[in-house]
This record gives C-alpha cells, sequence and structure tokens, in this order.
C-alpha cells in the first residue's frame, strides 16, 4: 500500500469510530509511519486515536503529536485530579490496594507504585486515563519479580504459536531477568500488539523489548 492510501484509511477509521471527534485530528504519512497532529477534548481520546491506527493495514509505526484540549475554559484542579484517581483506584479490584500512587502537575498524572502483574499495571492506567482534565498519563509502576516457571520462555513461544494471525516461527524470544526481548520479523503492526500482549502475560515479566520488524 502506498502513503496515499494508508492516510486515506487512516482518516476513514478515525471518522469511523463514534468514540473520537477527529474533525481537529491531522494525519500525515511517510513511508507507513503515521504522524497525528491536531487536538482532542480528553486523554481517553488520543489513546483511541492510536489504537484505531494501529489496526490499519500497512501502518510500520505512529508518531503521536495530538495535543489534549478540555472543552471550556474551567481547568480541573491537580489536588482534585489526584484525589479521583485515588479514589478510582482504591474501587477498582483490578488494582492492589494501597500499591499504587498518583502524581499530578498541570494535569500531567504520574503513577507509581509496585505491582505483580502486567495487567494491574494496564488497568491503573485505564482507569486514570477517563477521567476529565486529565492530558497525559506516565505510567511508572514497577513489576515486582515474582519466581517464575523455568519454562516461562516456552510459555510465551507456545501463546505466540496458538494465535491463528501469527507466524510464531518467525519470531524469536529470549527471557533474561524478567526482560523479554522480540526478535524477528512480522506482517503487520497489529501483529506487533499481539506478540507484545503474549510476552506479557507470563508470571512475573517486568519489561520487553519489541525488536520485532515489519515485513
Amino acid at each position: 500500500m502506498n502513503d496515499a492510501n494508508i492516510k486515506q484509511d487512516v482518516m476513514d477509521a478515525l471518522d469511523f469510530e463514534p468514540s473520537i471527534d477527529a474533525n481537529d485530528i491531522g494525519v500525515a504519512v511517510d513511508r507507513g509511519i503515521v504522524t497525528l497532529s491536531g487536538h482532542v477534548p480528553t486523554y481517553s481520546q488520543r489513546l483511541t486515536a492510536e489504537r484505531v491506527v494501529t489496526r490499519i493495514k500497512g501502518v510500520r509505526g505512529i508518531a503521536q503529536e495530538i495535543e489534549v484540549r478540555p472543552v471550556g475554559s474551567h481547568q480541573t484542579a491537580d489536588d482534585e485530579i489526584a484525589r479521583r484517581a485515588a479514589d478510582l483506584l482504591t474501587w477498582n479490584t483490578a488494582v492492589p490496594k494501597d500499591r499504587v500512587k498518583v502524581k499530578v502537575a498541570n494535569g500531567h498524572v504520574t503513577l507509581v507504585g509496585t505491582v505483580e502483574w502486567n495487567y494491574q499495571r494496564n488497568a491503573a492506567h485505564s482507569v486514570v486515563s477517563g477521567m476529565s482534565g486529565v492530558k497525559s498519563v506516565s505510567n511508572v509502576i514497577d513489576i515486582r519479580h515474582q519466581p517464575t516457571p523455568s519454562d516461562i520462555r516456552q510459555r510465551i513461544e507456545n501463546a505466540l504459536k496458538r494465535d491463528a494471525e501469527l507466524d510464531a516461527a518467525a519470531i524469536q524470544v529470549k527471557v533474561s531477568d524478567g526482560i523479554v526481548t522480540l526478535d524477528g520479523r512480522i506482517d503487520s503492526w497489529a501483529d506487533r500488539l499481539i506478540a507484545e500482549r503474549a510476552a506479557w502475560a507470563a508470571p512475573g515479566i517486568k519489561k520487553v523489548n519489541d525488536h520485532l520488524h515489519v515485513a
């Protein structure tokens, strides 16, 4: 696919997504690298726009430059954002109690703390990203290394093989001290996300180094 076709597909996909106000989003494509610019009213719309683009065939990478501009002149105070975020994290059963703390500066939220699983870290990010007044979220929650089975690499490789959309034979997996490194070639940007999810699903994984190349 050429850049013009990719750009049109991206614009159509953004317009089709009902949870996004795409009127103020700009799209540029250079050799399969999509640059998103402009502004949206919420941080969650910014994240959704990025997820929509990752599903487009031919996309090799994304430069995310969308600015979050809350609607109206009233800006939610940082202490109010922090208080709401702390309450939401407490009420969410996927987030371990008293393990995640919130810092807020000018609408930019930082999540700190320690959890045991990546899904718990993602749950905390998801809870906060949907709040009004939030402009960005920096998720620096640490995943505490837990004792894991000696065949953790085999578990990840088996997960890749179970996914019908992946050519698992083209992906090499290395595991060391809770860090997974993925190498090889894949067919699309969406395949990269599938491979990353498979790696993160293993217990005790603290980091995933994605060195996969889109063919």
